[in-house]
């Protein structure tokens, strides 16, 4: 078997890179293929698993190699506190986008229109995994798997389909658009197909988008308060559709 530093840098130029230990479990739970994974305190590292995902503890003490602190650091552009890193197979695009367009759906697809911000990015995709919503599609120049969302996301991507469209290749269901000037979503039921589209933090939805939607709709916001974070925007939306019926209630 080829050393780790060796087998990293074979896959490092097509993989997603983990950044931690929490994105390595949460990508393993969700069945990635990982074929290197590293770390400063091997010890450490299954002490961790051993205390918070013992689901997968024996696939860790299998692929965990511990590395010198100097050889992980120029593995990775940021050092995480837990000192582990992996390098993950990134899921077709093909059977992503076949699992956005698959009808009926059983929960809702989140649409991010032209975001900007990485972290928040990253944030939404977190969350729409807790949900179990369908997948999170970005519109615009920001990569959905760019390793600052990634590590964001706590490498839940691998729990549901995320990928990078066009307004006109968006999946078909219903198209909510959060807006200002969109009726109260409170009076709203939203189904399990529905599609939810949220804005960017600076500009809100575009043009194209807005002209797309079926429906707009709003937070409810107390007046004098401009806008919630994008985050917490998809929180409260995913959250109203699971409390009026959606199949993540469920989970």
């Amino acid at each position: 078997m080829t050393d780790p530093l060796t087998r990293w840098r074979a896959h490092a130029e097509d993989a997603v890179l983990l950044d931690g230990f929490h994105a390595l479990k949460h990508a393993l739970r969700f069945a990635a293929e990982v074929p290197v994974a590293v770390t400063t305190d091997r010890g450490a590292a299954l002490a961790l698993a051993e205390e918070l995902a013992g689901d997968v503890r024996e696939t860790l003490d299998a692929l965990l190699t511990q590395v010198s602190a100097e050889a992980y650091a120029s593995l990775v552009p940021r050092p995480h506190p837990t000192g582990v890193a992996a390098l993950a197979v990134r899921p077709s695009r093909a059977a992503n986008l076949d699992r956005l367009a698959r009808t009926p759906r059983t929960a809702p697809v989140v649409v991010l229109d032209n975001p900007r911000n990485l972290g928040n990015a990253g944030a939404v995709i977190r969350l729409a995994a807790g949900f179990g919503a369908t997948g999170v599609v970005t519109t615009g120049t920001l990569d959905p798997w760019h390793p600052t969302v990634v590590r964001g996301g706590a490498g839940l991507h691998f729990a549901t389909a995320v990928e990078r469209l066009g307004v006109d290749e968006l999946p078909a269901g219903p198209l909510f658009a959060l807006d200002p000037e969109g009726e109260d979503i409170r009076g709203t039921e939203l189904p399990d197909d529905a599609v939810l589209a949220f804005g960017s933090e600076r500009s809100g939805l575009s043009a194209e988008l807005r002209a797309r939607a079926d429906h707009l709709l709003a937070l409810p916001m107390r007046p004098q308060v401009s806008s919630y974070n994008l985050a917490t925007s998809v929180a409260m939306t995913l959250y109203h559709w699971s409390a009026t019926g959606g199949a993540a209630g469920a989970c």
